[in-house]
């Protein structure tokens, strides 16, 4: 069987519970350790994201047809709750985890579609957004948003390129940008595999190819970087000025270049003024602090959500799966 059949039957496979199980979504997505390798353990899910118009609407369809993949509590509150939690409370993804479908284990997070394209295109909450820096399997896409996702993966790049050294490989860069939405998150201390970028990286090394290599070449056609081969990875070389780090610097969203300087207002809205930066170790150190900031809001906020959506015995059962599995990453 070539790449392409092999492509293909991964995503009919993947699909399955959207064609089985689920209410109609907008856009979908599937990641997850269990699809890096061949032979995945047995506690091993696939994730999902989910994006709805109406989540309201969605979990109230989803909850006549399954309403056991909700704890009971919050099923008995209905879909006014569900949403209520994750808007309030989490980051606006409302996660049900251990669900069994066939053979398999599965987690689905649903999140409005406005939501996330708000974060993709801003890091308001910097959580999604991180996700789709990623390589995922893209399984329904009715708003385009691979297009609107390219402007993601080109911030991603910038701000990982200020985070670089002068000289590294593309094994550094995909690192660095697999790490950005780690930054912070209190879950890597005990609940994560200590070598979860690292898995990630290769794992996946030519997916984060496809995905960021016109962009390198758009940047080495500019001079902002040159290339060599050295070893078993290519190494860039990038331009460290002043220049083409405010180029780089301006590229991020606003809500990362406002940690710069304050904020201007006129006639009552917020007026972003240019952000300049003098030094590549001040932009660092900007983004840095910026992106630690958002994901330690967003992964505790989402954490809360979680428990409070599975209850105590459903969350235990996720946490000490994860911390088992971080536990094996530590020990020699």
């Amino acid at each position: 069987m070539n790449a392409v059949a092999e492509e293909e039957k991964r995503a009919a496979e993947l699909a399955g519970p959207l064609r089985d199980l689920l209410p109609p979504v907008d856009f979908c997505c599937a990641y997850g350790s269990t699809l890096l390798h061949a032979r995945p353990d047995g506690t091993s899910m696939v994730d999902y994201i989910l994006g709805v118009a109406d989540p309201l609407q969605w979990h109230s369809e989803n909850l006549e047809r399954n309403p056991g993949h909700y704890s009971r509590w919050m099923s008995s509150f209905g879909a006014g709750a569900i949403t209520g939690l994750a808007d309030r409370v989490g980051v606006g993804v409302y996660f049900n985890p251990f669900v069994e479908w066939r053979d398999k284990r599965i987690k689905y997070g649903v999140v409005r579609m406005r939501d996330l394209a708000m974060d993709v295109l801003t890091w308001d909450r910097f959580y999604l957004s991180g996700r789709l820096q990623k390589p995922v399997h893209i399984l329904v896409d009715n708003w385009d948003m691979r297009k609107v996702n390219s402007i993601n993966l080109e911030m991603a790049t910038s701000a990982s390129l200020l985070l670089l050294p002068e000289e590294f490989t593309e094994y550094d860069l995909y690192a660095q940008i697999c790490s950005l939405s780690y930054m912070g998150d209190l879950r890597m201390l005990f609940a994560e595999d200590k070598d979860k970028v690292k898995k990630i990286v290769e794992g996946s090394f030519q997916s984060f190819q496809l995905m960021y290599r016109p962009l390198l070449q758009e940047y080495i056609v500019e001079g902002l970087l040159k290339t060599s081969s050295h070893g078993q990875y290519k190494t860039f070389q990038q331009d460290c000025g002043l220049s083409t780090t405010n180029e780089l610097f301006s590229v991020l969203p606003w809500t990362i270049q406002s940690q710069m300087q304050g904020r201007h207002k006129l006639h009552g809205k917020e007026m972003p003024p240019r952000a300049i930066v003098s030094s590549k170790d001040m932009a660092a150190n900007c983004v840095r602090r910026a992106l630690r900031r958002r994901v330690m809001v967003s992964s505790v906020r989402q954490a809360v959500s979680g428990l409070l959506a599975s209850g105590g015995a459903v969350a235990a059962q996720y946490l000490g799966k994860k911390m088992a599995k971080a536990w094996q990453s530590r020990v020699p």
